[in-house]
């Protein structure tokens, strides 16, 4: 939810932690009828989280120094993913990716951007919720702009 506020966080309701408020937001986007994301399960059990729309829905991107608009086309942002770590190294952040690409297109998407890490080497688990510009590399995703040394800017065309 970070992603789709900008300014400094209030509780909507007195008493009401950030989880909570969280939780309590993204039940009313669904209920709303928005897709806030993506869930991957292995069986019934979730394992892993992808969160995208079309980037209007993500206020804080408008004010970023690294992933503020390139341009004026019309893109779809992948903003965070997360794996619980007994998940982790098995795919499963590739899967939500392809998974991500194809939702995205399904709902008319032209672009997606996103703004993966790019480091040599393996980070810090706790850094890497925009995901690995490897990752990113492997399904066809090209760099568009970098505005920090290790935070590109990718994009790809799905149509």
């Amino acid at each position: 939810m970070a992603y789709r506020r900008s300014g400094a966080w209030k509780p909507p309701n007195p008493g009401m932690n950030r989880s909570q408020a969280n939780r309590a937001e993204l039940k009313a986007l669904v209920a709303a009828g928005e897709s806030p994301g993506l869930i991957a399960y292995r069986g019934k059990v979730p394992v892993g989280w992808v969160s995208l729309a079309p980037r209007g829905e993500f206020a804080r991107l408008k004010k970023s120094p690294v992933m503020k608009p390139v341009d004026d086309q019309p893109v779809w942002s992948i903003v965070c993913f997360v794996v619980p770590l007994e998940h982790r190294g098995q795919g499963v952040a590739h899967a939500l990716l392809q998974g991500a690409i194809a939702y995205a297109r399904k709902h008319g998407a032209t672009l997606i951007e996103a703004y993966p890490v790019d480091k040599p080497g393996r980070s810090r688990d706790d850094a890497m919720w925009f995901g690995a510009m490897s990752m990113y590399d492997r399904a066809g995703f090209e760099e568009v702009a970098r505005r920090k040394r290790r935070r590109p800017v990718v994009r790809l065309r799905v149509r």
